[in-house]
């Protein structure tokens, strides 16, 4: 399952250069693209808010 950027984001970007497939797209919150995300965890342990799940 593709995890999924909550309403907790600070937009602090760490989760950014984690990402190997590039799915990971600025707005007011970051918001992960579920159809490319291949669900590898790499940006969720780098989260300094815990907003990121698994959907």
């Amino acid at each position: 399952m593709p995890r999924r950027i909550t309403e907790d984001c600070i937009a602090c970007a760490a989760c950014v250069p984690e990402c190997p497939v590039d799915c990971i797209e600025e707005g007011d919150i970051f918001v992960i693209d579920e159809d490319i995300c291949i669900d590898c965890g790499a940006c969720e342990v780098v989260c300094p808010v815990d907003a990121i799940i698994e959907v």
